[in-house]
């Protein structure tokens, strides 16, 4: 089988311009974003993560007294549990 040749097919075709002087055109509006408000959420969220995590622990000393209370037996008593019952009933809404 022979295959001959119906048009010249010369991939580069002296003569002709691509049309570019070789200058990028400059576009007359300027570059913009547009984030969705759940992207921005996330952000926030990651940040204040971010922000959390690289926090100092603070209470360190509190958190150490109230684990010395809640240790002693003598500490917990009818009033402290009361107290604390009626803390998380408040805190329900009941």
């Amino acid at each position: 089988m022979m295959i001959n040749r119906v048009n010249n097919l010369e991939p580069l075709q002296p003569g002709k311009k691509s049309g570019r002087n070789g200058q990028a055109e400059k576009s007359k509006e300027a570059d913009s974003i547009s984030l969705s408000s759940e992207a921005v959420e996330k952000a926030e969220l990651y940040r204040a993560m971010d922000l959390a995590s690289a926090a100092e622990d603070v209470r360190a000393e509190r958190i150490a007294e109230l684990k010395a209370k809640i240790n002693d037996p003598s500490y917990i008593n009818e009033t402290i549990i009361r107290a604390t019952a009626d803390k998380i009933m408040d805190a329900f809404g009941l």
